[in-house]
């Protein structure tokens, strides 16, 4: 949904989803073989942490959803909000950066040419960078997916006035 005063988008990842509920359910399966065969030991304990771990995953992770006014761009995954005001956006950009060095889908930060990057990812859609003027802690850069991402800087452009030169 696109107005002149808001955008919203709500993504989600069938094959996101479908990874994540393979892994807890293997895990799951695996910790209760383990339990059955021998008991509560160590091993056992290690295949519920993982068990636990995606379950996690696949309920936090499952919809980001992007909301951008002309004052704020905030962008939630499950209960992990980055919110930051659209006058602190220095410029924004598509990534080019490969599927490989962004390290999965969910939240990630990592280094990319000198500069800390928050990233909100689901991998089979393309992400857009912000560069933020004053960093966030140490994150000087966010990145998210988007299914529309010439709408959203086309959004960004009229609410900061910067052009999208990069």
């Amino acid at each position: 949904m696109i107005n002149p005063s808001r955008y919203e988008e709500k993504l989600s990842s069938n094959k996101t989803a479908a990874l994540f509920l393979v892994l807890t359910l293997l895990c799951l399966a695996l910790a209760i073989w383990r339990m059955s065969a021998v008991g509560l030991d160590i091993l056992a304990a290690i295949f519920l942490v993982f068990f636990l771990f995606f379950l996690f995953y696949s309920l936090n992770y499952r919809t980001l959803i992007i909301q951008l006014t002309p004052e704020v761009l905030k962008l939630r995954f499950g209960i992990f909000t980055w919110t930051t005001a659209t006058d602190n956006i220095a410029n924004y950009f598509l990534d080019q950066v490969s599927l490989r060095r962004i390290g999965g889908a969910g939240i990630h930060f990592s280094s990319f040419q000198g500069r800390y990057r928050a990233m909100f990812n689901f991998l089979e859609y393309p992400r857009i960078v912000i560069m933020l003027k004053n960093k966030k802690g140490p994150v000087r850069d966010v990145a998210f997916s988007t299914r529309r991402p010439d709408e959203i800087m086309h959004f960004i452009q009229e609410a900061t006035s910067i052009p999208n030169v990069a």
